[in-house]
């Protein structure tokens, strides 16, 4: 559906003129992110001491963008961008599920032993990264906000926990 969204909305500019710019990203984390996502579900749930799922070994690669670097990145291409062209934004850091699970196990004082390992699911992707030098070299772009510095902020989820229970609770 996406790729689809995509052609169409070119195909209006290369018939019709119509400003169109395409972005692309890597995988958003951040505040507001819906909580059944890998980031949010183990920040909300290894603090009250319930498992996490980990997919297949964990080797699946991930990019993490901050959502706020997102929103920057669109803006850049919004008012820089060539109509026309498409723009990846990626958060400069790629990681295997299973070297950002370490990093959130330590975020919240866990350790190995709260991890399921679980089988893949079919046709998961095993690597999801944009290569964003294009945006970099055209527009300035830079990812901004370390995957680590963005992860801190995570503790979001702890002091909000009446936005992202009724969600969980309606996914479950």
């Amino acid at each position: 559906m996406e790729a689809a969204a995509d052609l169409l909305a070119l195909s209006f500019h290369r018939t019709h003129g119509l400003d169109v710019r395409v972005t692309r990203c890597s995988n958003n984390y951040g505040h507001h992110h819906y909580p059944e996502k890998i980031i949010p579900l183990f920040i909300t749930n290894l603090p009250d001491g319930l498992p996490v799922p980990l997919y297949g070994t964990g080797g699946n690669i991930r990019d993490g963008l901050h959502i706020d670097i997102h929103v920057a990145g669109i803006e850049l291409v919004r008012l820089g961008g060539r109509p026309g062209e498409v723009y990846h934004i990626g958060g400069g850091r790629e990681q295997t599920n299973k070297e950002l699970t370490g990093l959130l196990l330590e975020a919240c004082g866990r350790d190995w032993n709260m991890v399921t390992y679980v089988e893949d699911r079919k046709a998961h992707d095993t690597r999801y990264s944009l290569d964003h030098s294009k945006i970099t070299a055209e527009l300035g772009y830079m990812p901004g906000k370390d995957f680590t510095t963005g992860l801190a902020e995570k503790v979001w989820y702890r002091d909000n926990r009446l936005w992202w229970e009724p969600l969980a609770d309606r996914h479950c």
